[in-house]
């Protein structure tokens, strides 16, 4: 009898312990334990701005417009980054773009994700005529540069939250099939495919529950990489209007508002910028670490 309950603890230990040895040398360097860190309180401004944000970020008074920062002369302890060109409050701001920013580049990059992994699985596995119709596909929309094939689909179907999402996915899910491509043409000659083909395990099955985990590791990495893209892209999006509308704060929009109070206000438009390259490094240096902790070759030292 006592058996049977020890075996339930053992079996869930073994099937977490890579898991566990994952973090374990991921956390051994202090880039990404700084870089799990931002993203972390990102993710927190994201879910629950109101926990952090001192003020209401739509709240105006013009008679507070362009204060500095508290820690600069003249500035108010009330409104610790400052106010904007309405006298908004820019800490509040930058709180509450964190939740439109994030949201649309981790659901356009989980979007990307699941259109190019299928595709990719599809042209790795089957090759021959899928092959040729999803690396055609991928290989036309890559001749064509992002930001302007995104400003043209947004003046034609219009600026909104989900249509953003969707435009940014359909953006990046060729660079996703191409890596998964290419990892399950190599994958795919293993003899544990084979074995599979001959016991006569259906082509879904083997694409799902054997390919992909064996391929799982380049792509964990590389989303990494394209969320500090998606970042930038809906930065730039809303930096040119094409984004999310105000009064909804964003952080390309705030650039945009700040601009033209440079020579008055430095800080309206540097410290959005700031959040928007602090989270890109974070994400940057995550996919680097993650690409070392996932290659049991790598001596992962800290540093």
């Amino acid at each position: 009898m006592s058996s049977t309950p020890s075996s339930i603890p053992a079996s869930a230990s073994a099937e977490a312990s890579p898991w566990r040895a994952l973090l374990a040398r991921l956390l051994r360097r202090w880039t990404a334990r700084a870089s799990l860190l931002v993203l972390a309180l990102g993710l927190l401004c994201a879910a629950a701005p109101g926990l952090v944000s001192p003020l209401d970020p739509f709240e105006q008074d013009l008679s507070k417009r362009l204060i500095g920062p508290a820690w600069t002369e003249g500035g108010d302890p009330a409104h610790l980054f400052g106010t904007d060109h309405l006298g908004r409050d820019l800490l509040s701001r930058i709180v509450y773009g964190a939740r439109v920013t994030l949201i649309v580049a981790v659901a356009a990059t989980i979007g990307a994700g699941l259109l190019g992994i299928l595709a990719g699985l599809a042209a790795g596995y089957f090759r021959g005529w899928s092959d040729s119709i999803v690396m055609r596909l991928a290989d036309v929309q890559l001749a064509f540069p992002v930001i302007l094939l995104v400003i043209v689909v947004v003046a034609v179907v219009g600026t909104s939250t989900i249509n953003l999402i969707v435009i940014l996915a359909l953006s990046g899910w060729p660079r996703f099939a191409r890596i998964v491509r290419a990892s399950v043409l190599s994958v795919r000659e293993l003899g544990f495919v084979e074995a599979g083909v001959a016991a006569g395990s259906g082509h879904g099955k083997l694409m799902l529950r054997h390919i992909l985990p064996n391929v799982a590791s380049p792509i964990i990495v590389y989303a990494s990489f394209e969320l500090a893209r998606m970042i930038l892209l809906e930065a730039t999006m809303s930096f040119l209007g094409l984004g999310v509308q105000p009064p909804t704060p964003t952080w390309g929009g705030m650039i945009n508002d700040g601009r033209g109070y440079l020579h008055l206000s430095l800080w309206a438009s540097l410290l959005p910028g700031a959040a928007i390259a602090l989270t890109i490094l974070a994400c940057n240096l995550l996919g680097d670490d993650l690409r070392d902790a996932l290659d049991p070759r790598m001596d992962l030292d800290t540093r």
